[in-house]
């Protein structure tokens, strides 16, 4: 389906602040190799009809949450509020192999790849990147994850995660499948003559809440994007052939 005629979920809105669930395979706004290509703030713009401001970003291919200030004193504030940590972030994922235990946390500073453009890796003289998760689901081959970020370095969960041997189930840079097939958990599986269609061919990573005290109200706000139906036909797929 073309982008463009997509309507896009606005999760919260108020005087100060939209809050909206993006899809995955849209830049929040436009990225560097961008030729004409409208970003997910630009076709939100035109949806509304109003202009916003963006205060923080998700990957081009990952789903889920973001949110836009309406006014610069709502962008300050939010803004403020990321770099404080005072607004938490959580996010659901897939991820390779068998987790040791029920939950767990990351500490491994993280800097910009020195040869590899674009990318990350842990670097001792990086900065510190803390993330913490909780298994939700172990399968056999794979686990489903609740992940909380205390920092937001770039492609921090993809990089922490690859870096303790267990990629994202799907993840074309950081780990070693850019597609995940039911033929490789369905012990039985029957190949017909055409070749088989991917259950998910994009990044297993979806940003599923955002928490905060709102600045204006002191209200305890909470904002969650369900898990798109392709991560949903994922996690019963694996919970079917994969337990």
């Amino acid at each position: 389906m073309s982008t463009k005629a997509k309507i896009f979920s606005v999760l919260y809105q108020d005087d100060d602040i939209i809050v909206a669930d993006k899809p995955s395979g849209i830049a929040v706004i436009p990225e560097r190799f961008d030729t004409g290509r409208e970003d997910f703030k630009q076709l939100l713009e035109k949806q509304l009809g109003i202009e916003f401001m963006t205060v923080h970003r998700i990957d081009r291919d990952t789903s889920g949450v973001i949110l836009f200030a309406k006014n610069p004193e709502a962008h300050k504030e939010f803004n403020t509020m990321f770099e404080e940590r005072k607004i938490e972030k959580e996010y659901l994922t897939f991820v390779l192999g068998k987790i040791n235990g029920s939950n767990g946390v990351i500490d491994s500073p993280i800097a910009t790849h020195p040869s590899k453009n674009g990318r990350m890796v842990i670097h001792p003289k990086g900065k510190a990147a803390h993330t913490e998760f909780t298994v939700l689901e172990q399968f056999k081959h794979a686990a489903f994850l609740k992940v909380i970020i205390k920092t937001g370095r770039t492609h921090q969960i993809r990089v922490h995660f690859s870096s303790c041997d267990h990629p994202l189930l799907v993840d074309p840079i950081y780990g070693t499948q850019s597609a995940f097939l039911l033929s490789s958990v369905k012990k039985k599986y029957k190949q017909s003559d055409e070749e088989e269609r991917p259950t998910l061919s994009r990044l297993s990573l979806h940003a599923f809440a955002l928490s905060f005290i709102h600045p204006k109200n002191g209200e305890q706000i909470r904002i969650e994007a369900e898990l798109p139906k392709d991560l949903a036909a994922t996690f019963n797929l694996l919970r079917k052939y994969d337990s």
